[in-house]
């Protein structure tokens, strides 16, 4: 057994490669990360679209959407450990090729039930994927370099979500909805060329046996933890399946924990949980995707419904995100080492919350201003906080397990993306519902029906040939709607406020540099600080 801080040797085969080859490996890990960012963030602009043409029901729409994230973070784990088992390269390209293979299928078919099942062969590329690139990241990139890879790895996922928006709502001024998947195939192509021409490869010279039912565990348990929160809203938190998915989820995980704290060579050392920079930034990440996602998710309704934007002009409000998101997540790196991680990432999450705080006071008429304020605050806390939490992941693990410490990164971020989705769009809904009742009283019922189901109804015939019924009906529709959107992000601030303090609170102090009387800030730092209080496992 190897302690976290015993001196690291070589990976695989990888040396020390050229500052020009490094770029051109970064450029590479940048588009195949793109190629499954845009596809979690661009189907919510297709979906009207979609439902016009398929006929689907908004069950099966919600599946579309979901069987992709259920099944990507159910195999994180499993795709971590067998990219540093087989070699990450390799799995990089296997990725790209299901990714790709998949969404030309989307090209040719219609049926709801085929789209369900491609976006799941979707999530099984996309799981190949997201943990290879940032694991290649911290196997191929020199010590020195790559805390500002990192941060542009974090950039891309941070401000790709609302590129790949606007892209996708782009194509639909001209195309028809399944263009969203030619983008898709035309990324994943492009991604396997650069992955085979400059990535090299890497693995783990000394590879532990496979953890086969700590794998099979870890799908259970992850799948339905997320298939538990997709369904609750849709049917109810006391429905069979609901309860069902959840408490398979929770006996999974129980069971996963148990079982890895008693293998020899486990595909995840839960005791990693005690390095207090590991912890704090998988905190920090989930919390940061709880809100960002929710806030995806309850804006583009609201911006197309309340203020009646089109696709492209209500992704186009978004654009301060990625304005703050991408440069400050390329500079963070230099701002922790300079004031300590312990402070940045804090911050960031206390600049998120005030930028939600802000959102949340819109109104039925758009003061846009006021959103960009918010949205830049938001998009500026991501950027700083983003990329300290996720190097303190990653530097908690030594290279032969970069694979694993990716995975539970991008673990994190995808159960914070469906719990935030999930909790803040039953809030709105509960609030809407609440809200629109007594103006619906006097329709007819199948008409109250739909209007309290949907805002959308309300800009349908059906509502309009009441007249002035239907006019106060619109109205109050659209203030219920927009008092959903400030419970919802009430609820976002809140939990990155306790994500904040809990963060603070948890995040390694700064150690003495031998000889020096100054404090080291780096995640190194912290981590070895930690093992050496005792706090770090051994890793096998």
């Amino acid at each position: 057994m190897r302690g976290i801080s015993s001196p690291e040797r070589p990976v695989g085969n990888v040396g020390g490669l050229s500052h020009r080859r490094t770029r051109a490996v970064l450029v590479v890990v940048a588009v195949a990360l793109m190629t499954v960012v845009s596809a979690v963030s661009g189907l919510n602009v297709a979906l009207p679209d979609l439902a016009r043409s398929t006929g689907a029901t908004q069950t099966q729409l919600t599946w579309v959407v979901d069987a992709y994230t259920v099944v990507f973070a159910g195999l994180l784990f499993v795709a971590g450990a067998l990219g540093d088992r087989f070699g990450r390269k390799r799995l990089l390209a296997a990725g790209l090729v299901v990714f790709g293979l998949a969404a030309a299928w989307g090209l040719v078919t219609d049926d709801p039930g085929q789209l369900i099942a491609l976006r799941a062969l979707m999530g099984v590329g996309a799981a190949a994927i997201m943990p290879t690139t940032l694991s290649v990241i911290t196997t191929s990139f020199p010590e020195a370099e790559r805390p500002r890879a990192v941060g542009i790895w974090v950039g891309v996922v941070g401000g790709g979500a609302v590129l790949g928006l606007v892209v996708t709502a782009t194509l639909l001024q001209w195309f028809p909805w399944n263009s969203f998947f030619g983008l898709n195939v035309a990324l994943a192509a492009l991604g396997l060329v650069g992955t085979l021409a400059v990535v090299p490869d890497s693995t783990d010279e000394h590879p532990p046996a496979l953890d086969v039912i700590g794998a099979v565990l870890s799908l259970i348990g992850v799948s339905g933890l997320v298939a538990g929160v997709i369904e609750g809203p849709e049917r109810g938190w006391t429905d069979a399946v609901t309860v069902g998915a959840l408490a398979a989820g929770a006996v999974g995980l129980a069971a996963f924990v148990r079982w890895e704290l008693r293998v020899e060579q486990p595909l995840l050392d839960v005791r990693l949980f005690r390095v207090r920079g590991f912890s704090s930034g998988t905190l920090a990440v989930a919390a940061q995707f709880f809100a960002s996602f929710g806030l995806f998710f309850t804006l583009l309704q609201y911006l197309q419904f309340v203020i009646g934007y089109s696709p492209l002009r209500a992704t186009l409000c978004l654009l301060p995100l990625p304005f703050f998101v991408l440069p400050l997540a390329r500079t963070a790196p230099r701002i922790a080492q300079r004031v300590g991680f312990r402070r940045v990432t804090p911050l960031g999450l206390a600049m998120s919350t005030a930028g939600l705080l802000v959102i949340a006071t819109v109104g039925t008429d758009l003061v846009y201003w006021r959103l960009a304020v918010g949205l830049a605050l938001f998009g500026a806390g991501m950027g700083l906080a983003g990329t300290p939490a996720t190097t303190q992941i990653t530097a908690s693990l030594p290279p032969s397990k970069q694979g694993v410490a990716s995975a539970v990164n991008d673990v994190s971020r995808e159960i914070g993306s469906a719990l935030g989705i999930a909790i803040l769009g039953s809030a709105l809904n509960q609030t809407y519902r609440d809200g629109v009742a007594s103006a619906v009283a006097g329709l007819p019922a199948q008409v109250r029906e739909l209007v309290t189901s949907s805002i959308a109804v309300t800009t349908s015939p059906q509502v309009a040939r009441f007249g002035e019924t239907g006019r106060r009906v619109v109205e109050a529709a659209q203030r219920a709607f927009v008092d959903g959107i400030g419970s919802a992000l009430l609820i976002a601030a809140a939990v990155v406020a306790v994500a904040t303090v809990v963060t603070w609170l948890l995040a390694p102090s700064p150690v003495p540099v031998e000889g020096t009387g100054e404090a080291a800030s780096s995640p190194a730092a912290d981590t070895e600080a930690n093992a050496a209080a005792g706090a770090g496992p051994a890793l096998g």
